[in-house]
C-alpha cells in the first residue's frame, strides 16, 4: 500500500472530523441560543472536547497507518532482495556452467591439434614412403621388363586382354542369369494372364477363300444362267465384276473374285434369280440391285452386332460400317472381323488381368485392323489406313496410337496399346487361326536362314518347327562358349527387326568340338 495514500487519507479522516465537529458545535449554539444565553459556556466546551477528541483520533490513525506502510515497505524490501538472491545464485549457476564448457573446448582444441601435428608427421612419411616405393615400383619394372623381353605397354596389352576374356565370361555369364530369371517371372506371369484371358474367350473362327459355291437344283439350270449365245452370264460378270465358272461339277456354279463383297452380293443375286426361275439380263440387273441393298443392310448390321458383342459404345456410324465391310475380309485365311472381335475379347480380359482400362483396350483391339476395310480400294497399307480413318473420325490419340503400334511399325506410347499388339499376336498364332501361302511360307523360312548365316563363326544355320526355330551350328574354334550367350541375343534382336512372323522364333545355338583319330 502507497504511503501517500494512506497519509492523504488520514487527513480526510480529519477535517471530516473538524467539519463535524464544526457542525455539531454550530448546533449545539444555536441550541443553546435558544435555551439561552445560560447554556453558551456549556456548548463552547462541549466543541472543544470533541475537537480534541478528534485530533487525538487523527493522529492514532495516522500513526497506525504510518507503521502499516512502514510494515509493507520492510515486506517488499525483503521480498526484493529474496529474488535477487535467487537471480544472483542461478547467474553463478550459468556462470559455472559457460566455464566448464571453455574449459572443455580447450581441451577438444589442444587435443585436435596434437592430432593435426600427429597427422602432418604421417603425412610427410606417406610421401617418403610413397616416393621409395614409386622408386622400387620402377626398379621392379625394369627388373621384369628385362626378364619378360616385354616393354610395360606390352605387359599392360596382356593384361588388359586378359581382364577382357574374364569380364567378357563374367558379363556373358550375368546376362545368362538374368536373361534366364527374367523370363522364367516374365513367361510365368504372361501365361497366368494369357490362358486366362484364353479361357474366357471363345471366339469363332472363320476360314474363307476366294471363291463360292452357288448350288443348283439340277443342271439344267445352268444352261439358263448362261443364256442364249451367253448374254445372261456375260451381264452378270459385268454387274456383279466376279468371274463365273460352270464346269462339269453337278449341280453347282463356281463364284470367283478377289472382293468378298462383290462374291456375296453375285452369290444373293443368283440365289434369288434361281429361286424366281426367271433369268434375263433385266431381271438380273433387278436382283443385283436388291442383293447391293441387302449386303449393305448386312454390313451395317454385322458392325452394329461386332460393338454390341464386344461392349463398345459411341463409334462413329462410318467406322461401325467398315466393321461390318470386315466380315468379307480375310488375312491368311482369317476372317478379319472375327479376328478384330477376339483381339477386342482378349484385349478386354487382359486388360483386367493386369488393371488397365478395359473399355479403352476392347475399342482398341476392335479398330486395330479397321484399315483392312479399305485396302482393296486405297494405296498404302492396313495400318496407315487405319489411322487415317480413326483420325478422321476423332478417335481419341491413344486408340490411333494402338492402331498404329499393332505390328510395331511405331513405338507403343501406353500399356493399352502394348496390350492390343500382344492380343493380336495371340489371335493371329494360336493354332488353325490363320494359314499362308507356299511361296510366302518358304520365303520367310530362307529369310531366317539367311539372316542366321551372315553373323561371323556361324556354320550353318536350319529353319525348322514350320519357322519356329532356327537351329545354328558355330566354330568351336572362332566362337566361345561365352560369345554363344551374346550371339544368341544379337540373332533374335536382328529377327526381330528384319521379319515379320506370328509368335516367337526360338534360337538355338549349338557349338560342338569332335576330335577325330585312326587306329592303324
Amino acid at each position: 500500500m502507497d504511503v501517500g495514500f494512506i497519509v492523504a487519507a488520514i487527513l480526510i479522516c480529519i477535517v471530516l472530523l473538524v467539519i463535524d465537529a464544526l457542525v455539531v458545535w454550530k448546533l449545539a449554539i444555536s441550541h443553546q441560543i435558544k435555551e439561552g444565553d445560560a447554556k453558551i459556556g456549556n456548548a463552547e466546551e462541549r466543541a472543544r472536547e470533541i475537537i480534541d477528541d478528534a485530533l487525538k483520533t487523527a493522529e492514532t490513525k495516522k500513526r497506525e497507518a504510518l507503521l502499516e506502510a512502514k510494515e509493507e515497505a520492510l515486506k517488499r524490501k525483503n521480498e526484493f532482495e529474496k529474488e535477487t538472491k535467487e537471480q544472483r545464485a542461478e547467474l553463478q549457476k550459468y556462470e559455472k556452467r559457460v566455464l566448464t564448457k571453455e574449459e572443455n573446448i580447450d581441451r577438444k582444441t589442444e587435443a585436435l591439434e596434437k592430432k593435426e601435428a600427429k597427422l602432418a608427421t604421417k603425412e610427410a612419411e606417406l610421401d617418403k614412403l610413397k616416393k621409395d616405393t614409386e622408386e622400387i615400383r620402377e626398379g621392379h619394372l625394369r627388373e621384369l621388363e628385362k626378364i619378360s623381353g616385354m616393354t610395360s605397354e606390352q605387359a599392360k596389352e596382356v593384361l588388359l586382354k586378359s581382364v577382357e576374356e574374364d569380364v567378357k565370361h563374367e558379363t556373358a555369364v550375368m546376362i545368362k542369369e538374368m536373361d534366364r530369371n527374367i523370363k522364367e517371372e516374365a513367361s510365368k506371369r504372361a501365361k497366368d494372364y494369357i490362358v486366362s484371358a484364353i479361357q474366357k474367350c471363345a471366339a469363332d473362327h472363320v476360314a474363307e477363300t476366294t471363291i463360292s459355291v452357288v448350288q443348283l437344283p439340277n443342271d439344267e439350270m445352268k444352261g439358263r444362267i448362261i443364256g442364249r449365245e451367253g448374254r445372261n452370264i456375260r451381264a452378270l460378270e459385268t454387274m456383279t465384276g466376279v468371274e463365273l465358272i460352270i464346269d462339269d461339277t453337278p449341280e453347282a456354279v463356281i463364284l470367283s473374285g478377289f472382293d468378298p463383297i462383290r462374291r456375296e452380293i453375285a452369290r444373293i443375286a443368283l440365289e434369288k434369280l434361281i429361286v424366281d426361275g426367271r433369268i434375263h439380263p433385266a431381271r438380273i440387273e433387278e436382283m443385283v440391285e436388291k442383293a447391293k441393298k441387302e449386303v449393305d443392310n448386312l454390313i451395317k448390321e454385322e458392325g452394329e452386332n461386332a460393338t454390341l458383342e464386344v461392349g463398345v459404345h459411341g463409334i462413329h456410324p462410318e467406322l461401325i460400317k467398315l466393321l461390318g465391310k470386315m466380315r468379307f475380309r480375310t488375312s491368311f485365311g482369317q476372317n478379319a472381323l472375327k479376328h478384330s472381335i477376339e483381339v477386342a475379347h482378349l484385349s478386354g480380359l487382359l486388360a483386367g488381368e493386369i488393371g488397365a482400362d478395359v473399355r479403352l483396350a476392347k475399342r482398341a483391339g476392335l479398330l486395330h485392323d479397321i484399315g483392312k476395310a479399305v485396302d482393296h480400294d486405297m494405296e498404302g497399307s492396313h495400318i496407315q489406313l487405319g489411322v487415317e480413318l480413326c483420325k478422321k473420325f476423332k478417335e481419341t490419340p491413344l486408340i490411333i496410337n494402338a492402331v498404329e503400334a499393332h505390328h510395331g511399325d511405331v513405338e507403343p506410347e501406353s500399356l493399352i496399346a502394348c496390350i492390343v499388339q500382344a492380343a493380336d499376336a495371340i489371335s493371329a498364332a494360336r493354332p488353325g487361326a490363320r494359314r499362308e501361302t507356299l511361296e510366302t511360307y518358304t520365303t520367310r523360312l530362307k529369310q531366317l536362314e539367311d539372316i542366321s548365316n551372315g553373323f561371323k563363326g556361324v556354320d550353318k544355320s536350319f529353319a525348322i518347327q514350320a519357322g519356329r526355330e532356327v537351329r545354328v551350328m558355330v566354330i568351336p574354334e572362332q566362337i566361345s562358349d561365352d560369345d554363344m550367350v551374346l550371339l544368341a541375343r544379337d540373332m533374335a534382336k536382328q529377327i526381330e527387326n528384319e521379319l515379320q512372323y506370328p509368335g516367337q522364333i526360338k534360337v538355338n545355338i549349338i557349338r560342338e568340338s569332335r576330335v577325330t583319330d585312326y587306329a592303324k
